[in-house]
């Protein structure tokens, strides 16, 4: 019986366990380039058999949060590296989310203080962190965005190319492309927020144009063996919404299953919340997505997440019915969370309050079993 412990392979990369660190916006990257710190925090949590970073945008006009690590500047690629060699040493494997918000931004973050952009002008209603001129950090209304020119989107397909090979320059194992949680991609995907007449808007075809076209563009340059992608079907996160995520997740999970990609990353429910959420009349069916994605020859990683705990991660792992399994806030708490979910020891608890922005407290503090006084 295959265990969630057993190593496997994810696309072209050898893992050591099936355990994943799902990305976790942590806001302590000012300039957009990685520090010290975050080589402690990824190097302190190594043991995971695959890393995900947190988002990193992939140029400046998709970053949406303040203090969040890039890849389209020189000195963000050699953070980057560092970053990297201290994760391979520790024997871990690493892929960097690259990542587009779209409309969850705010001016004060964009180049020369323009709108965001975003498939349609309709604003996303939502909240992003910046940073006060004290220093300070503060969530604050995203800005109202406007619709990206169809001559605009072959640059999309290309700013994320460019970070992709950006990613493999800095020692990246490979990446998985932020295709969830209301962000652009997720924003073509998605009619409550896509209500374009053109050839990536109406249809299903359409609206999933942009995305495929990101993972063709992203497999041609680095391989497909080394491309993963991150969906969420029915979370309402940044205020997306989709009344009919069936059919849409069931043609992308097809069309995908033709494109050899390391692995699928699904966001099951409500990201961060309810696993039984649903958009729509009807329960979203995941077994039937991962069977479309199959019977179209996918052989990728089927990697699940959200609200996962030891138990139902074995289960989920020995059944058959995921290949690996990604853990979020309890990584966060939890650099060695691998040990504890195969030992049994118990979890630290995550501190909110420390999440989003700050120093080594709530990010590097955290104690490992070696740690714990006996």
């Amino acid at each position: 019986m295959t265990s969630l412990f057993d190593p496997t392979t994810i696309g072209d990369i050898a893992v050591q366990n099936r355990v994943a660190m799902a990305p976790l916006t942590r806001n302590r990257s000012p300039q957009a380039v990685p520090n010290d710190l975050n080589v402690v925090y990824y190097e302190q949590r190594a043991s995971a058999g695959l890393i995900i970073t947190e988002g990193t945008p992939v140029t400046q006009q998709g970053q949406g949060y303040a203090d969040v690590p890039g890849l389209y500047l020189p000195q963000a690629i050699e953070g980057w590296k560092k970053v990297t060699e201290a994760v391979h040493q520790r024997g871990g494997k690493i892929v960097a989310q690259i990542w587009h918000v779209g409309r969850v931004s705010h001016t004060s973050l964009q180049p020369n203080g323009d709108a965001p952009v975003a498939p349609s002008a309709l604003p996303a209603n939502g909240k992003t962190y910046v940073v006060n001129p004290d220093g300070s950090g503060a969530f604050v209304e995203t800005s109202a965005p406007r619709a990206l020119e169809l001559s605009e989107i072959p640059g999309i397909v290309e700013d994320f190319r460019k970070g992709a090979r950006a990613a493999i320059a800095a020692g990246f194992d490979g990446v998985e492309i932020h295709g969830a949680n209301g962000y652009l991609i997720d924003q073509f995907l998605k009619r409550g927020a896509n209500q374009r007449s053109d050839a990536y808007g109406g249809s299903i075809e359409n609206r999933a144009r942009l995305l495929l076209e990101i993972v063709d563009a992203v497999a041609a340059e680095i391989g497909g063996g080394r491309t993963g992608l991150r969906l969420s079907p029915v979370t309402p996160a940044n205020n997306i919404v989709e009344e009919e995520p069936q059919p849409l997740f069931d043609y992308v999970a097809g069309e995908l299953g033709k494109r050899h990609l390391a692995f699928i990353h699904v966001i099951e429910g409500a990201t961060g919340g309810p696993r039984d959420f649903k958009q729509g009349n009807e329960a979203f069916d995941y077994h039937a997505m991962k069977s479309a994605y199959r019977a179209a020859g996918g052989t990728g990683a089927w990697m699940v997440n959200n609200g996962y705990d030891a138990e139902s991660a074995k289960a989920a792992v020995e059944s058959g019915y995921a290949d690996v399994v990604a853990f979020g806030r309890t990584f966060i708490a939890n650099p060695d969370l691998v040990e504890r979910l195969e030992t049994g020891a118990p979890l630290n608890k995550p501190e909110v309050e420390t999440f989003y922005g700050g120093g080594a407290k709530g990010y590097t503090d955290y104690p490992s079993l070696e740690a714990v006084p006996a």
